[in-house]
């Protein structure tokens, strides 16, 4: 189970919904009764589900102007359970070899886009359902790059940093797979360095926040939620979990302040960033029982599984391996589950068990 922890991703979900219901509000007014009459009064998440599983695929894009916009960096599967009040989030790697498709995993959204609109939620559905062995109930595909837009749009937020602090393992985008000068057939033993900053330097860059009251920009913004390796408390998911709830309530406070709210071009701008930054299945009437079911579980247990091809150091054991690159995988550098290319039963064993109990272990494979 990897320690990895993926709360800065919920929170962009949750920003997102919030934009969606604030935009929604302030377009539409009077129209929105119904929906505050469904927010406040019906305590139910009627929502589908099986066995109280609500299972949601989150897909992250670069979009903007990056190379391959519609290209998965990230991709989550969360399920979600709210009786038990625990969430199993499992990330997939974007190397992970699909032989039905000839083509990494990071490229499905992308393909089934390109042959018709909505037909990429479609396609990394039917995928990761085959890998994991389970159904996905809704999809949301988000980008970073519509959050750094709708805080800028706003004109900045201020946010109040309680601590000078600084980050020297921020992921700079676009270079996940730099190799930093290192020869391809390193990599396996570049996988066991202490740390992936000693390994692959180019990959990261230095991040510092001063202890004051500022007006942040959307990247700078963006940085200060994302951070995750900062020196000290601010390194601690709570101190994380803090700065989260600061972005979002200063941009709430921005969105309804009377200078924004009267302001009808910038709220149908808002809108017509939030629409072009999202991709999801999830209808207009499920909304409130999304904001229902995020409120639900805020302070839920959280355990994070990766596939992945384990740590050496660690003495962790990993479901996938890296194969010699050849012309079946187009000569490109990618990942199959360790039983064999497209044998993913060992991996919908794996979820299976830590979405029903959690904590579950990954064996050492018996040598023949």
């Amino acid at each position: 189970m990897s320690k990895k922890n993926k709360k800065p991703w919920l929170f962009i979900v949750g920003f997102i919904l919030l934009a969606v219901v604030i935009v929604r509000v302030s377009i539409t007014g009077y129209r929105t009764i119904p929906f505050f009459w469904q927010l406040f009064f019906n305590h139910n998440i009627d929502l589908k589900q099986k066995d109280s599983q609500i299972n949601v695929l989150l897909l992250g894009i670069g979009g903007g102007k990056h190379d391959g916009p519609n290209l998965t960096d990230t991709i989550i599967f969360a399920s979600i359970n709210p009786k038990t009040n625990n969430v199993t989030l499992v990330s997939l790697p974007r190397d992970l070899w699909i032989p039905d498709t000839k083509s990494k995993i990071n490229v499905a959204y992308a393909e089934g886009e390109a042959k018709r609109k909505g037909g990429g939620l479609v396609l990394a559905e039917a995928i990761i359902s085959k890998i994991l062995g389970k159904d996905v109930d809704y999809s949301l595909r988000i980008n970073f790059d519509g959050f750094i837009r709708a805080v800028d749009l706003v004109g900045g937020i201020n946010i109040d940093v309680e601590r000078t602090f600084d980050d020297y393992e921020y992921p700079i985008d676009g270079k996940e797979n730099e190799l930093c000068g290192h020869d391809p057939a390193e990599l396996n033993k570049l996988a066991t360095a202490s740390s992936q900053l000693e390994a692959f330097p180019c990959r990261y860059e230095h991040l510092h926040f001063d202890k004051r009251e500022q007006l942040m920009n959307g990247n700078k913004a963006l940085e200060y939620v994302r951070s995750r390796h900062a020196k000290g408390a601010e390194g601690s998911d709570f101190a994380r979990s803090r700065r989260q709830e600061k972005v979002i309530k200063a941009f709430k406070d921005k969105i309804f302040s009377l200078q924004f709210i009267a302001n009808p071009g910038k709220l149908f701008n808002l809108y017509d960033i939030v629409r072009e930054s999202i991709d999801t299945n999830i209808r207009d009437t499920e909304l409130d029982d999304f904001v229902r079911l995020l409120e639900k579980m805020k302070n839920a247990k959280i355990q994070n599984a990766v596939i992945d091809v384990g740590d050496v150091a660690g003495k962790r054991e990993g479901l996938l391996i890296n194969p010699e690159i050849s012309s079946e995988y187009n000569y490109q550098w990618i990942l199959t589950p360790r039983l064999g290319n497209g044998n993913f039963w060992e991996i919908q064993q794996y979820v299976n068990c830590m979405i029903k109990t959690g904590n579950c272990t990954i064996s050492k494979i018996a040598k023949e």
